[in-house]
């Protein structure tokens, strides 16, 4: 299978259009994941530093691997000069197994096995480092640790007839060691980030990673297009719901949950970051789009709860959605509002919220920090993230007005 790929660019708006399929016609795409990603890899700059992955020799022995029992890895790519001291750590991203058909198939792929892993990655966006493409960070340590436990780095079991090891927390654990005996642990400054299922990951670790270093070390959290919400699909259904209810069975992750919030609360409701974020005590920076990508495709309208096709154009490309499909958008983003409204009530946490149809930010250049990137209050991501991690402003909560206000969007269109 081929990929073509087009960026359509408009005076108002910016538009990555995803196209999948064979010489004699479009087909559909594998997954809203892989398609997302084929689409990064595309918009990419071809003089992008590729930083090379390491293995994480020491994590065999304490349990710490893959679904198919090989060893987890990571890319780092060193501080220099006035950053050499400080740390960020980017966990990837890349959906859940959900059921045992789901982790099995996940073994024989980057997100199961090391074996399968890029040996290169292109490190973009807050991985840069570059200071015109990544002012803040440019200069730190930069590690982005691969994601192949299928459960955001959350679970402690294994499947022993299947021999499938769901060891997340285990390699957090190890990656963490790593980090800190490569200097980590003298680290000034720290920031943990991560995307998608690795912004889910930022959430349920941040506290960890708070006491992970010394009090004197400055320590932050961010989410990036990891606000999962717990909503009703176009049947009346809870596609989301289902799929986190399966994780958190087949990965057994009950003990590993916030006590906090399992004291009143079901397990897969503990999954949810709306039901973590406000308990979290380290300061954290929530950025999503109001009309996530990802959430539409496979959380409001996935297949299963749209048999008839009626929503394929629309969660598609957005221009094809008539009014009541528009307005069933926004009620979706008056829940991501409500979901955060207790959460930004606290002047130590930030906020970046705009109205595009688009999944994560952080690591996309034209996103993150690039002439026409999108921007909320006059600033791009990059630099409402940095005011907000070095303090330059106070009570960070960037809220975009609803679609279609914003005519500074990089929206994803499939087709």
């Amino acid at each position: 299978m081929r990929s073509v790929f087009l960026i359509v660019l408009s005076i108002c708006s910016v538009a990555s259009v995803v196209r999948s399929g064979s010489s004699d016609g479009f087909t559909k795409l594998r997954d809203t994941e892989t398609a997302i990603s084929l689409l990064e890899k595309k918009l990419m700059a071809p003089e992008v530093a590729m930083v090379p992955l390491t293995l994480i020799q020491g994590a065999g022995s304490k349990g710490a691997v893959c679904l198919d029992g090989t060893l987890p890895g990571y890319h780092l790519d060193r501080g220099f000069g006035s950053g050499a001291k400080n740390w960020l750590i980017q966990l990837e991203g890349g959906g859940w197994c959900n059921n045992h058909r789901t982790c099995v198939y996940r073994k024989t792929s980057r997100r199961g096995s090391s074996n399968f892993m890029e040996k290169t990655l292109p490190f973009t966006g807050i991985l840069s480092n570059k200071p015109q493409e990544n002012p803040d960070f440019f200069n730190w340590n930069r590690v982005k640790l691969r994601y192949c436990d299928g459960a955001s780095f959350a679970g402690d079991s294994q499947d022993e007839s299947s021999q499938i090891f769901y060891r997340g927390q285990r390699i957090w654990q190890a990656a963490m060691e790593e980090f800190l005996s490569l200097g980590m642990q003298r680290a000034n400054q720290a920031l943990l980030s991560g995307c998608s299922a690795g912004g889910l990951a930022s959430i349920l670790h941040c506290d960890e990673f708070r006491e992970l270093l010394p009090s004197s070390t400055k320590v932050k959290c961010l989410s990036d297009a990891g606000m999962f919400l717990d909503a009703v699909d176009v049947s009346g259904g809870h596609s989301l719901r289902n799929m986190f209810q399966g994780i958190v069975t087949v990965q057994n992750l009950q003990k590993g949950l916030s006590s906090t919030c399992t004291n009143h609360l079901d397990p897969t409701s503990c999954f949810f970051p709306q039901n973590l974020v406000s308990d979290i005590k380290t300061p954290m920076f929530l950025l999503n789009t109001a009309y996530d990508s990802w959430q539409i495709q496979e959380s409001l309208a996935p297949p299963t709860a749209d048999p008839g096709g009626i929503w394929k154009a629309c969660k598609s490309d957005h221009s094809q959605c008539n009014s009541s499909q528009i307005q069933f958008f926004q009620d979706f983003r008056n829940q991501m509002m409500f979901a955060v409204n207790s959460f930004s009530k606290s002047d130590q946490n930030g906020l970046f919220i705009n109205s595009c149809f688009a999944h994560c930010q952080t690591e996309r250049q034209d996103t993150w920090f690039a002439q026409d990137s999108p921007q909320l209050n006059g600033k791009r991501v990059a630099e409402t993230v940095g005011d907000w991690y070095f303090d330059r402003a106070k009570n960070i909560k960037a809220i975009d007005c609803a679609y279609p206000c914003d005519k500074t969007c990089h929206n994803l269109i499939f087709e």
